[in-house]
């Protein structure tokens, strides 16, 4: 069929109807391309379809910088300008609010602030993973594609920071040479890297057992001179698995990085975003919009590492952390004594069944994709603090958040800040002030 492609979805397609009205996404397509799409996918509502032919290319298509960009899957909105990336990202963030969380247009308008773009279009992360499969016996690595058991080999990722660059082909190379006298049952390998810091960890995934343990380290060290090797033991089903344990086989165990003035240590399993310089836009907002103060008490809750509990520890006069995932636990009690904060109660433990028995002045919450419980909501709701921080990674579980802050009657969303952590990709991230009414 012949299509013209609207708008971008928040995914990596772009939405086009066909003849009849229905809604069709269009992989490999950009807002305002004219394409030949092929349907490989129909239902009652919806199909899905992939560019055959660009018939009359958007005046907004570029060509991608990356050679990879139509395989693999690490920046689907490549061939997308920037300026469009960024028009769509506000706009699918006042789509959400208006679709989901049922607010006005015109509210959600007025709500969402330009998008702010912290750190370079290419470049900017701190952390890839490689995808592994195994042929004819041998290992090979590759970055992940648009197919999920897709993998290709690339000898460098544009979106990992320069200065590293080459570390993607030195690890593949070194593991596909290890591959071909010890068996090697790997999972993924994560590499994360710092400009600031000069520290390279390689992060080595897989089940418990038999492993080269000396090997890997040497070959790894031969190739690329990492400061930590490590292996990472899971456990259970591939939807659900567990960290069995950790092993470090060389250098120091964990990847150390700076974000502002704090220092910072992170454990291979532990969460940190991938942007360095949007990690501390999102600081620098998150203090701004809350302007914490040394009299008042702050809650901190889906902490991680300490992200916002170290800057929030520095002004506040006292921080409840609340984190549920054991390395990051572990990385938080290390970076507060590493930053001699002793004003701070890290509390490991899910966040509605350790909300902590405190009045806080001040609230910062960073939730996963699936957002917040509702008791979470409904708990927070019940807080006499002055104002509440909320970082999201997801608009439609913010919006639909924010739809239960409002039903609750206590806070209510002043300004919804996007912030591009991501660009090539449809992901945003937003922080939001909640105000007590």
């Amino acid at each position: 069929m012949e299509l013209t492609c609207e708008r971008m979805s928040y995914g990596p397609d772009a939405v086009a109807r066909d003849e009849g009205g229905k809604t069709v996404f269009v992989a490999g397509g950009v807002t305002g391309d004219r394409v030949r799409a092929v349907v490989d996918r129909e239902e009652d509502r919806w199909a899905h379809a992939r560019v055959a032919e660009v018939l009359e290319p958007s005046a907004d298509r570029v060509v991608p910088a990356c050679p990879f960009a139509g395989a693999c899957g690490g920046c689907p909105w490549a061939a997308l300008s920037y300026p469009a990336q960024a028009a769509a990202k506000r706009a699918g963030v006042v789509d959400a609010l208006t679709r989901i969380g049922h607010f006005s247009p015109e509210r959600a308008e007025g709500l969402v602030a330009p998008l702010v773009t912290p750190s370079d279009q290419w470049g900017y992360r701190n952390k890839v993973e490689l995808a592994v499969t195994r042929q004819n016996g041998r290992a090979v690595l590759g970055m992940h594609g648009r197919g999920e058991a897709d993998v290709v080999r690339v000898k460098s990722c544009m979106l990992l920071d320069k200065a590293h660059a080459g570390a993607v082909k030195s690890v593949s190379g070194a593991l596909a040479y290890l591959s071909n006298s010890h068996d090697l049952d790997l999972e993924r390998v994560g590499i994360r890297v710092s400009r600031r810091t000069k520290d390279v960890e390689v992060a080595l995934w897989d089940r418990p057992g038999a492993f080269p343990r000396a090997q890997a380290a040497k070959v790894l060290a031969d190739a690329l001179r990492p400061t930590s090797v490590v292996r990472v033991m899971q456990k259970g089903p591939a939807k659900a698995r567990r960290i069995a344990g950790v092993e470090c086989l060389s250098g120091a165990g964990s990847w150390g990085e700076l974000v502002g003035d704090e220092r910072m240590r992170v454990s291979a399993p532990s969460f940190f975003q991938v942007n360095t310089k949007g990690a501390e836009k999102l600081v620098e907002l998150v203090m701004e919009e809350l302007s914490p103060q040394e009299d008042e008490e702050a809650m901190d809750l889906y902490c991680g590492a300490g992200t916002f509990t170290l800057p929030l520890a520095r002004r506040a006069g006292f921080v409840s952390a609340v984190e549920s995932y054991g390395p990051a636990v572990r990385d938080l009690r290390r970076n507060l004594e590493s930053a001699g904060l002793d004003n701070v109660d890290p509390i490991g433990g899910d966040a509605g069944r350790e909300f902590p028995d405190t009045d806080a002045d001040v609230i910062v919450v960073d939730p996963p994709r699936a957002g917040l419980a509702e008791d979470v909501v409904r708990r927070l709701s019940e807080q006499p603090a002055r104002a509440i921080a909320y970082v999201s990674c997801d608009p439609a579980t913010l919006a639909r958040d924010l739809a239960r802050f409002e039903a609750a009657g206590t806070f209510s969303p002043a300004r919804v800040t996007p912030v591009d952590l991501f660009p090539q990709t449809f992901h945003v991230e937003t922080v939001t002030l909640l105000r007590r009414l």
